[in-house]
């Protein structure tokens, strides 16, 4: 059954919750577990809804305080087209003494408000910022945008990239998408290989591993 729990109130409006619940108990076998996103203030309360009559449940907490400590002040801007790798990235960044100067998620759904090469202006202005890092994906044309706007203005900014789902160049993966719902890769421009040689081709370093982003990052702006 779904409800929405609106307003709900600790000291002050925190949230406007919508969740999915299970009215009464139901048998395992029914429902044998569950998934519940919620922010921080409001866990208990979607966990307690959530799990009712349910084996297995398991939590996410967004916005935690742990992803605080992933963000330092520093020299790398990262525009990404996932919420959980911009923290990712950011993380790896600020362990590898680097830090952060600003973190944009762009968002993986199929229509976003800004894009890659519209964000690099803004970039190019901030005399913090010393690289960039992109994280990627299948479908779309952002990358492709961002190739020719650098090569258009002549970036002082090196970028490095990492393209997640190679996988979906595989031909019965065609026209269809995974995880985000911009992720559908519609013809060869849009696959993997592709992106990966129009970044490449633009000076775009793109590494193979999420933990080889910061080394690829000190070695561009030591160059």
């Amino acid at each position: 059954m779904t409800g929405t729990l609106t307003d709900h109130v600790i000291g002050e409006v925190l949230a406007v919750l919508t969740v999915t619940f299970v009215q009464s108990p139901v048998p395992q076998s029914v429902v044998p577990c569950t998934a519940v996103v919620r922010p921080p203030p409001v866990v208990p309360v979607g966990v307690g809804v959530g799990l009712a009559g349910v084996g297995l449940g398991v939590g996410v907490v967004e916005g935690a305080k742990d992803a605080a400590k992933s963000y330092k002040p520093g020299v790398v801007g990262v525009m990404s087209r996932s919420g959980g790798m911009t923290t990712e990235i950011s993380s790896s960044l600020t362990a590898a003494g680097l830090g952060v100067s600003t973190a944009v998620s762009i968002g993986g759904d199929a229509i976003i408000g800004s894009t890659y090469a519209e964000l690099m202006p803004y970039f190019e202005a901030d005399e913090e910022t010393k690289a960039i890092v992109i994280y990627t994906e299948p479908g779309g044309r952002m990358e492709a945008q961002l190739s020719e706007w650098r090569k258009a203005n002549n970036s002082r900014l090196p970028i490095v990239a990492f393209m997640a789902g190679k996988f979906m160049d595989d031909d019965e993966m065609q026209g269809m998408s995974f995880g985000h719902a911009g992720t559908i890769v519609e013809g060869k421009e849009d696959s993997a290989t592709e992106k990966i040689l129009r970044l490449e081709e633009a000076g775009i370093k793109v590494v193979e591993r999420i933990d080889e982003i910061p080394e690829a990052v000190k070695e561009r702006i030591n160059a």
